[in-house]
């Protein structure tokens, strides 16, 4: 039988979509609200609400949410090449490859971090949605790097925290079209959905704060490799930045890179990898800093590119 669920809007997501920010609040995926968004199952006193409302802390929001899924079992999915490069009894961290998602969803029928961790006879907390057991942060399926599954209930709960409070230091490594000047830099741009093309992501006035830190490591020809460090943590950040600055991510068609470059030096989807993660124990408070190494596809095109590096 269907719930309806009166929902206070908490401090911190003021002029937030509400879509989102229902997705945060409830724990239910971003298509599953815009569902019920679409079907008029979500209102504000006598005001039905749509996708594109933004929400104010204190509002009072009214939610039929959809029937309770029966039991769902996550589907093992064995992977070899998913690496675990730290795991204790509260947390899992590991390196995922390109072409794995982070966990089960609608449409999806690859590999999955948690399906593969389920695999591997890893215990994972059951806290927040069924799908998504464990899962405090996300990276694109195709993304390489770091990503965090915590396995106990009380790690679950003060990561999201950490995430939220950005007590996570993340470091990614890109690679961007052209030379990048001045070296190091900070891109303090606001973003959000793209007004005309809701799949991607846009630099737009009336966004979310969104701040990224870059540091040229390299200057190969024609492109930079750069050490990246979020302060905020908007989906397509790196690559909605980068291209705004006019150096797109190498690879990284849907956000403007040129497609002869990449396939000149092999490269098949963004050039872009969760090298680092640096926390503090959310249980111990002890200090955690782990790396992963680049995947054989980003390794291979930095090798193409390697006798050209300037002096």
């Amino acid at each position: 039988m269907r719930e309806t669920r009166s929902i206070e809007v908490p401090e911190g997501l003021d002029n937030e979509r509400i879509d989102s920010a229902l997705a945060r609040v409830l724990g239910l995926s971003r298509s599953v609200i815009v569902k019920l968004l679409e079907s008029n199952e979500v209102s504000l006193g006598h005001r039905i609400l749509s996708k594109s409302d933004k929400v104010q802390s204190g509002q009072i929001i009214t939610v039929l949410l959809p029937e309770p899924p029966s039991d769902i079992a996550i589907p093992p999915t064995p992977l070899d090449d998913l690496e675990i490069v730290y795991q204790d009894t509260d947390l899992v961290i590991v390196n995922k490859p390109v072409g794995c998602a982070a966990h089960p969803s609608p449409g999806w029928t690859g590999p999955t971090v948690v399906g593969a961790l389920v695999a591997a006879g890893i215990p994972l907390t059951s806290s927040g949605p069924a799908e998504r057991q464990g899962i405090v942060q996300r990276l694109d399926v195709g993304t390489s790097g770091l990503m965090m599954v915590a396995k106990t209930d009380a790690a679950y709960l003060k990561l999201k925290d950490m995430f939220r409070n950005r007590e996570i230091k993340k470091i990614y490594h890109a690679l961007a079209q052209g030379h990048i000047e001045p070296a190091v830099g900070t891109i303090d741009a606001p973003i959000d959905r793209h007004p005309k093309e809701d799949y991607k992501m846009a630099v737009v006035t009336d966004g979310k704060p969104s701040v990224t830190h870059y540091e040229v490591i390299e200057y190969y020809r024609s492109v930079s490799l750069l050490k990246v460090e979020l302060e905020t943590g908007r989906t397509h950040q790196i690559r909605v930045h980068m291209s705004a600055i006019r150096h797109p991510l190498v690879g990284d068609l849907t956000y403007g890179a040129d497609p002869n470059l990449a396939q000149e030096i092999g490269v098949t989807r963004p050039w872009l990898h969760a090298q680092a993660l640096e926390f503090n124990h959310p249980i111990s408070g002890l200090p955690v800093s782990v790396t992963a190494t680049y995947p054989r596809d980003l390794t291979d095109s930095l090798s193409r590119l390697s006798d050209a590096v300037l002096p």
